[in-house]
């Protein structure tokens, strides 16, 4: 009895290790990151790519529900991994979308509409969590379930990671506290305008500078471009190495389509801000190549704040403009939304995002009748003892907030400037001084602190200048 008992029970544990090892393929799974989640935001009408990994070579079948459409199996590789392109049709949802391999995923509560990269640094990071009174002011009718957000953590890493722990969700009083401020009102005024759903990607770091933000390859492989990034400090607060951001918190959706970013970065660049304009369009570039698309770049110039270095904040200005010359990008003057230049974080990011909204209305989406470009010095012209200054996007003239234009200079060839003189002459101001014979230079808001109140006969701010390229002290 007892063989036969023993004999039976051997039998049953070969059945078992048997039945496990034949039912172990049944567990492998389909796998996607965490960017193509439930609640998310597809960009519409646009090649969009699905990826993710699974047992190489089980068969994967994907269903979108705005067309019903099956697509032809796709298997993954010998690197489990696998990538399907789907075509998205005009904004509009919910959807889901079905993926069947070994096991089935359904994605639900899809939108379909437009999709932005929110980053920077802390001014972007801000958010209702911070204290801000706007975003206080707005949680109260802050559910919108066609504005979603995807909320990307801080994390770094020495190489291109694939995937980010985050999770789309749903624009509510909730979520909206811990979101960007500025990405939260550029994105609900871009789903007012153009009525459709809005995903807003977030992936912003206090204290971080652009270079950890751009590939380390860009940055190591550029001389000057390195010897720069020898200034930014670590500071316990943030990464201080090329690349780290970037490779954790954007190279993980660089599959994901987008319409385009916008960025509130520089304050921790002031100390190199000779060489920001060069960092600063390779990064865009290298961004641009990532996602595979031109994507615009709408970005907001540093704000008056007392820096500890004299002058490097209108320094840092100056190359924010020069940036602009890249193509398809955009950049929003501040200087009147300051009301405290000791804080380096302006309070009012309603219109900061309103501002960025407008460029991309205008430059992305094509609405007419925006008032979005602040006015931008254009050249001087000298007839004896006075200055013509010419602006673009100042077509209609200027409003001075006040009975004279502050904080303007000029200068004779000695390189001392003093108080200007002006007047306005339709889209010109013409600038002078008893104690400058002969001008050579004029400046306008060119200091850290200068919160000028110079204005397009619209209401924008004229940008921060000087028509001088003489060396500026900085200590």
């Amino acid at each position: 009895m007892k063989s036969n008992t023993c004999k039976s029970l051997i039998v049953k544990i070969i059945f078992v290790v048997v039945t496990a090892c034949i039912t172990i393929p049944s567990y492998a799974t389909i796998r996607l990151p965490a960017v193509l989640s439930n609640n998310m935001v597809l960009q519409q009408q646009s090649q969009v790519k699905l990826w993710g990994w699974g047992e190489p070579y089980e068969k994967i079948t994907v269903t979108t529900s705005w067309d019903n459409k099956t697509y032809p199996e796709i298997r993954p590789d010998g690197n489990a991994n696998w990538k399907l392109t789907v075509t998205t049709p005009s904004a509009g949802g919910p959807f889901t979308i079905t993926l069947k391999g070994q096991n089935t995923i359904i994605l639900t509560n899809i939108m379909i509409g437009e999709v932005w990269v929110c980053s920077g640094q802390s001014n972007m990071e801000m958010s209702g969590n911070w204290g801000l009174q706007d975003i206080k002011q707005a949680l109260p009718t802050a559910y919108n379930s066609n504005i979603r957000f995807f909320h990307i953590p801080k994390a770094t890493a020495q190489t291109r990671q694939n995937d980010c722990n985050a999770q789309w969700q749903v624009c509510d009083s909730n979520t909206l506290k811990s979101f960007s401020a500025v990405g939260y009102f550029f994105g609900k005024n871009l789903n007012s305008k153009l009525n459709v759903p809005v995903g807003l990607v977030e992936a912003a770091w206090s204290g971080s500078s652009a270079e950890v933000w751009t590939p380390d390859s860009i940055v190591n492989g550029d001389a000057v471009l390195k010897q720069a990034a020898t200034k930014i400090a670590a500071n316990g607060q943030c990464p201080n190495l090329a690349g780290y951001a970037y490779n954790a918190m954007i190279a993980p959706v660089t599959n994901f389509s987008i319409a385009g970013t916008i960025w509130y970065q520089g304050e921790n660049n002031t100390i190199n801000a000779a060489t920001y304009p060069r960092l600063f369009t390779v990064m865009i570039d290298a961004w641009r190549k990532a996602f595979n698309k031109d994507i615009p770049f709408y970005f907001v110039q540093v704000a008056p704040f007392k820096y500890q270095l004299k002058n490097v904040g209108a320094l840092m200005r100056e190359s924010q403009t020069e940036s602009m010359k890249h193509h398809n990008t955009g950049m929003v003057v501040i200087t009147d939304l300051v009301s405290d230049v000791n804080n380096v974080h302006p309070a009012n990011k309603n219109d900061v995002g309103l501002r960025l909204a407008n460029w991309a209305l205008a430059e992305t989406y094509h609405q007419s009748g925006i008032n979005y470009k602040n006015p931008i010095f254009k050249n001087i012209n000298i007839n004896k003892e006075k200055a013509t200054l010419l602006f673009d996007n100042a077509a209609n003239g200027f409003t001075v907030k006040g009975k004279f234009i502050t904080e303007i200079f000029i200068s004779g060839a000695d390189q001392v400037f003093y108080p200007a003189n002006t007047s306005v002459k339709k889209d010109k101001i013409i600038a002078w001084s008893e104690q400058v014979k002969q001008p050579v230079a004029v400046r306008y808001g060119f200091s850290n602190t200068a919160i000028g109140n110079l204005f397009s006969k619209e209401g924008l701010p004229v940008g921060p200048f000087r028509t001088d390229n003489w060396p500026v002290e900085v200590k």
